[in-house]
């Protein structure tokens, strides 16, 4: 069962496959901002996953952060979620990023609860 205060982490370490000259997101050899959002993202899905119905997963629907400091290539990088908020089937996480000198990003996300099945039909019915 969903509860307030569910916790996930994700991790990553800073290649040159994922800075912002890689990415194209700029054109510094830095940890990418649409990177640090996707570890953001994972921390939030992988953190509530076991606690949804067979059939189910969620999506993400909203990002409100900052990337407040740079990563140079070669650091390990993670990110931290906590559920806040639960409204029917929207869910609301408090996101932060870290590297090994300290925060480096932080905000809000917003998923919601889809029937996985369903949403694959609805997508695919936008195929002509």
């Amino acid at each position: 069962m969903l509860e307030l205060n569910i916790r996930g982490r994700a991790e990553s370490l800073v290649t040159e496959q994922n800075t912002a000259a890689s990415v194209g997101s700029g054109d510094l050899p830095v940890f990418s901002t649409p990177y640090m959002l996707a570890l953001m993202e994972e921390a939030s899905q992988s953190s509530v996953a076991p606690y949804l119905e067979d059939g189910q997963s969620t999506v993400g629907t909203k990002l409100s952060i900052s990337h407040d400091a740079a990563t140079p290539v070669g650091m390990k990088v993670w990110a931290e979620s906590c559920l806040t908020e639960i409204d029917g089937r929207r869910l609301v996480f408090d996101v932060c990023a870290y590297d090994e000198c300290g925060v480096i990003g932080q905000g809000t996300h917003e998923r919601f609860i889809i029937k996985r099945q369903r949403f694959l039909e609805k997508t695919q019915a936008k195929k002509p």
